[in-house]
C-alpha cells in the first residue's frame, strides 16, 4: 500500500530579489514498510520538499502546485489542529539543528514526556518510564533525563530529538540530517536503532541526507535532488552501483570508503544554480564536464531506463557507461590539491600532559551559603528529595556537597609540526573541543601545558595574547552562527586585519587575495554579499579566509566541515590540506568523520573521555589499529556499497561521565577485551608502542601485550 504520494510539487520563495524557485516539478511515492532517501548537495530543495509535505514552510513560502497524499488523504486541504496530530500520531520530524528544536528553559526529559502526554492519555510515572526507554533507545543516559539542553553535547542534544520522535512510534518518520555532526558509533547506534523500531512497528523512513554511505546501509530507494529538481531516482543498489546522471556520478565518487588509498578527495567543483529563474537548459550545466549544446538550451525530463527501475534526467545518458569510467578520475572534474605534503617539518606545536577541569556546580540552593557549609537534607523527604538525588546533589548526606570535578582534558600529549595536519577523533562529549579551545587560550588549562612556537602558553597568556590569537587561529564547527550576519562579506574578512593591525596599507587587496585562496574567486562577486546570501560551503570558506587574512602559522579547525554535504566537505579539507602543503601551516584538525579525515591527515590521535588512546601515522592507525576503541570507531563507517552487510558496532555500556570516571581503565566497561586488571589500573598513553604508533592498552589488537595487570574475564 503506498503511504505518501508526492506529485508535481512546485514550491516558491517571495524573496526580495523576486521569486525563488526552490522546487521544481518533484514526483515520488513511498510505500508502507520502504525506506526512502532524498539525497543531493545543500539547497537542492530536499528540505523545502519535507517541509511542504510537514505544512512547515515558512510564511513566505507558497505551494504553487501539486500534490501531497498521505494513506490518500490530501495533506495540503487539512486544517491546522488535524494537521498537527497527524503529524506527532502518523508522521515523525527530526529536524538537523538540535539547539533550535529544544526548550532551553525546560529540561530535556520534560520536554520528551510534554510531546507523549499532548497526544496520549498516559500517567506521569509511566511517561517518565517511557522516556528512560526512549533515551537508552538512543544512547543517552537516563539518570540525565533532568538536565537542560546547554549542558548536553551538541550530539547528546541531536539524540534527545530523535528520542522525541519516536516517542509516539509514528507511521512515517522524516528525518532531515538527523546523523549530520554526529560521530559514526552514535550514527551507527541511531540509524540500527530507528531500523529496529521501523521493523518492530512497520513504519517507513523518509531520510533527508547528503551521506550516501549511510542511504547505502539504510534505504531501498531514492531520489537525488539538484537544483530543485530530481536527477536521478530508483533503487538505491541501481542508483548508487550504476548512476547514470553525471551528478549522482560525482556526488558517489566524493563518498570516501575507509581504506582508500588516494591522496585527495574528489569533489564537484563549482557552486549550485541561482533559482531566482527557471533553467533554459540542465540545472547541472554549468558544473557538469559532459554537457554539450543540447544540455544548455534544453531542460531535460525523468525517462525510465530501460530493464533497470531506474529514472534518469539527461540527455546523454546512452553514454552512462563512458561517463562513469571518466568521472572516476579527479582530473575530469578539474579538482587537485595544490603541493606535496612535507616530510619533516619544524615541531610547531607541542603539548605536555595538558589538563582542563571543571568544577561541578551544585544546585542553587545548594550554593546560598556562599562561604559556609552545605545544607543538610534532614527533613528534605519525598519527591523533592529523590530529585535532587538523581542529579547528584546530595553527596555524603549534604545537598549541594562536594562532587568531583569535570575532567574534560586530562592529560594529553601531543605535538603538531610545520606542513603537518594532526586529527583528532572521537565521541561527542569525549574533550575534543574543550582540547581545541585550551590550546586557542579560550579556555586556561588547569594542569600541563603546551608550547607554541618555542614559547610556553603562560608566556603568551601574560599579556602577548594579541600576538597569540594572530599567530594561531581557529576556525569553528558552525559557520552559521560564527560569522555576524549584519557584515558583508568584506567587511567580515576585513576586521581580523584591523584587529591586529596587519597589513593596514593594502587590507582590500589582503581580503581579495584571501577569499580567492580560499576558493571564492573572483572576490568582486562575494565582498558585498551577506552571510544569508551563501551556501554553507561558502559561508565556512569565509570563516575559513577571515582566519588566514592575518597569515597565521597554525589552524584550529573544530568540525569544521560536519555539517556540509559531502561534496562542500571535500572542498574543505582538500583546501586545508592544499594551505598546509603549499604555506607550511600546521592544522590541528577536530573530526568524527574518519572515512574523510584520513584522506588529509598526516597523523592521528584518538581520543576517548579526556585521553588519547591511541596515536600515530594516519596510515597506520587506520590499517593496523591497537586499541578497542579505535577498532570500533573504524567498523562503524558506513559501507558505500549498498550490497554490503556489515554488522553493525554494538559497544557494551554506555560512555562514562567525565565527572565520574571508572576506576582502572577508562574503556573497560565497554570494551570487549577488558580483564579485571584493567578495571582496576588504568594504562600509559603509551603502555604498547612501536616508534611513534602508540595505544593506551594493556592488550592491544595482534598481540605484542603490554605490561599485563590481570588475566582475561571469564563470565
Amino acid at each position: 500500500m503506498t503511504l505518501i504520494e508526492v506529485e508535481d510539487l512546485v514550491v516558491r520563495y517571495d524573496t526580495d530579489d523576486g521569486d525563488l524557485h526552490s522546487v521544481n516539478g518533484v514526483s515520488f511515492s513511498i510505500e508502507d514498510g520502504v525506506n526512502y532517501a532524498l539525497s543531493g548537495e545543500s539547497a537542492s530543495g530536499k528540505t523545502t520538499t519535507a517541509k511542504a509535505i510537514l505544512g512547515l514552510l515558512p510564511d513566505h513560502a507558497e505551494v504553487v502546485s501539486g500534490e501531497v497524499r498521505f494513506r490518500g488523504e490530501d495533506l495540503m486541504s487539512l486544517s491546522p489542529s488535524a494537521r498537527q496530530d497527524l503529524l506527532w500520531e502518523e508522521i515523525a520530524f527530526i529536524p538537523q539543528t538540535a539547539i533550535d528544536a529544544l526548550d532551553p528553559v525546560m529540561t530535556v526529559g520534560a520536554q520528551v514526556r510534554q510531546a507523549i502526554q499532548t497526544h496520549r492519555e498516559m500517567a506521569e510515572r509511566n511517561a517518565r518510564r517511557r522516556v528512560a526507554e526512549l533515551f537508552e533507545i538512543v544512547g543517552l543516559d537516563p539518570d540525565r533525563v533532568d538536565e537542560y539542553p546547554h549542558e548536553f553535547s551538541g550530539g547528546m542534544r541531536q539524540r534527545a530529538v530523535i528520542a522525541m520522535a519516536l516517542a509516539l512510534d509514528p507511521a512515517l518518520i522524516i528525518a532531515d540530517e538527523p546523523t549530520t555532526g554526529l560521530d559514526v558509533i552514535v550514527q551507527d547506534r541511531i540509524i540500527d536503532n530507528i531500523l529496529q523500531i521501523q521493523e518492530e512497528t512497520d513504519s517507513s523512513l523518509l531520510l533527508i541526507t547528503h551521506d550516501l554511505n549511510v542511504i547505502a546501509e539504510t534505504c531501498d530507494e531514492m531520489s537525488v535532488f539538484y537544483g530543485g529538481t530530481v536527477l536521478e531516482q530508483g533503487r538505491v543498489d541501481n542508483v548508487l552501483m550504476n548512476p547514470t546522471n553525471p551528478y549522482t556520478m560525482g556526488l558517489t565518487n566524493v563518498n570516501p570508503a575507509v581504506g582508500d588509498d588516494s591522496e585527495e578527495l574528489m569533489s564537484v567543483p563549482g557552486k549550485p544554480p541561482d533559482l531566482n529563474a527557471a533553467p533554459e537548459g540542465c540545472v547541472f550545466e554549468p558544473r557538469c564536464p559532459f554537457a554539450d549544446e543540447e544540455c544548455t538550451s534544453t531542460v531535460p525530463t525523468l525517462q525510465s531506463l530501460p530493464y533497470r527501475d531506474q529514472t534518469v534526467a539527461c540527455h546523454n545518458a546512452e553514454q552512462a557507461s563512458r561517463m562513469r569510467r571518466e568521472a572516476a578520475d579527479p582530473s575530469t572534474w578539474g579538482g587537485t590539491v595544490d603541493g606535496t605534503r612535507s616530510a619533516d617539518g619544524e615541531v610547531l606545536l607541542e603539548v605536555d600532559g595538558l589538563e582542563k577541569r571543571y568544577e561541578r556546580s551544585g544546585s542553587l540552593i545548594g550554593r546560598l551559603p556562599v562561604d559556609g557549609p552545605s545544607l543538610p537534607v534532614t527533613g528534605l523527604t519525598g519527591s523533592l528529595k529523590q530529585w535532587y538525588e538523581q542529579r547528584g546533589e546530595i553527596v555524603d548526606g549534604v545537598l549541594g556537597g562536594d562532587k568531583p570535578d569535570v575532567r574534560a582534558v586530562d592529560g594529553v600529549s601531543m605535538t603538531v609540526s610545520r606542513g603537518e595536519i594532526r586529527g583528532v577523533v572521537g565521541e561527542s562529549g569525549c574533550g575534543k573541543t574543550t582540547l581545541a579551545q585550551t590550546l586557542a587560550l579560550l579556555e586556561e588549562p588547569t594542569g600541563g601545558g603546551f608550547t607554541f612556537d618555542g614559547r610556553s602558553h603562560e608566556h603568551y597568556a601574560d599579556g602577548e595574547l594579541q600576538s597569540f590569537r594572530q599567530k594561531l587561529q581557529i576556525v569553528f564547527q558552525n559557520p552559521y552562527e560564527s560569522l555576524n550576519p549584519r557584515l558583508t562579506v568584506g567587511q567580515l574578512v576585513r576586521e581580523p586585519l584591523t584587529i591586529h593591525e596587519h597589513r593596514l596599507d593594502e587590507r582590500d587587496a589582503a581580503v581579495r587575495e584571501t577569499l580567492e585562496r580560499v576558493g571564492m574567486a573572483p572576490a568582486e562577486n562575494y565582498l558585498e554579499k551577506y552571510p544569508n546570501e551563501l551556501s554553507g560551503g561558502q559561508r565556512q570558506r569565509v570563516a575559513i579566509a577571515r582566519a588566514l587574512v592575518v597569515d597565521p602559522d597554525f589552524l584550529i579547525c573544530d568540525e569544521p566541515a560536519s555539517m556540509l554535504d559531502v561534496s562542500l566537505q571535500a572542498e574543505v579539507l582538500n583546501l586545508l590540506r592544499g594551505l598546509a602543503n603549499t604555506e607550511n601551516i600546521g592544522v590541528l584538525y577536530i573530526s568524527h568523520d574518519l572515512a574523510s579525515l584520513v584522506q588529509i591527515a598526516d597523523s592521528l590521535s584518538i581520543m576517548y573521555l579526556g585521553r588519547f588512546v591511541e596515536q600515530g601515522p594516519a596510515e597506520r592507525v587506520l590499517n593496523r589499529p591497537k586499541h578497542p576503541y579505535t577498532e570500533a570507531l573504524l567498523d562503524a563507517v558506513p559501507e558505500t556499497d549498498p550490497r554490503g552487510s556489515r554488522r553493525r558496532v554494538s559497544l557494551g555500556g554506555r560512555t562514562a561521565d567525565a565527572g565520574d570516571l571508572p576506576a582502572g581503565c577508562r574503556f573497560a566497561p565497554r570494551c570487549p577485551n577488558a580483564t579485571e586488571g584493567c578495571r582496576s589500573e588504568e594504562p600509559d598513553a603509551a603502555a604498547w608502542a612501536d616508534g611513534d604508533h602508540t595505544a593506551a592498552c594493556f592488550h592491544p589488537l595482534g598481540g605484542q601485550d603490554g605490561h599485563d595487570p590481570g588475566t582475561a574475564d571469564t563470565d
